[in-house]
């Protein structure tokens, strides 16, 4: 037993060490020239996007999202949140995942807050967690695709988008975001 959480920490260092090599300190106007990039890309691959986030009372954009697994997983992003359009505050998204798996990959994450209430629960949190703080209902399009924002009743709504790599996984289930300070 003692051999197995000996393997499991070591593994757990390599996945640490993986993850603050690819991803951390990026400064905030990379982080926003990266979250323009992103939104073009679902504004391309989701018809009506566009309309959808203006709608939002806010939403979170995730860029480039890493996630890395050898039997115990981590991932990390950093991104930004816009309300009206205009970024307010810039945010990390952490989470970690035991289980069956090996590979890495990389995905962009938009959340959009559709009532302001929602968008100012997140805001007046100290690290929002998924599932704990809140739930997001995860929205499952295809390329070419369009919302439907009549059948969207969710407060809080995620997309997973441009995923690349050997993993699959498309939860946002225990993902917890801190405000970064990048002034």
């Amino acid at each position: 037993m003692k051999s197995h959480l000996k393997s499991f920490r070591s593994i757990g260092a390599l996945v640490a060490l993986l993850l603050a090599s690819t991803v951390f300190a990026s400064s905030a106007s990379k982080i926003d020239r990266e979250s323009d990039k992103a939104l073009i890309v679902f504004n391309e691959e989701i018809s009506g996007s566009e309309i959808f986030l203006n709608q939002a009372a806010g939403y979170l954009v995730f860029p480039r999202v890493i996630k890395v697994g050898i039997g115990v997983g981590a991932e990390t992003g950093e991104g930004v949140l816009r309300v009206g359009g205009q970024t307010v505050a810039y945010y990390r998204t952490t989470a970690g995942s035991i289980g069956l798996q090996l590979g890495a990959q990389a995905k962009s994450i938009v959340i959009a807050f559709l009532t302001k209430e929602a968008l100012q629960k997140f805001q007046n949190s100290n690290g929002w967690k998924v599932g704990v703080d809140g739930s997001v209902a995860l929205i499952d399009l295809g390329a070419g695709k369009t919302i439907d924002t009549d059948n969207v009743r969710d407060p809080v709504v995620g997309f997973i988008f441009g995923s690349k790599g050997l993993m699959y996984n498309l939860t946002l289930e225990g993902s917890k975001f801190t405000k970064l300070d990048k002034s």
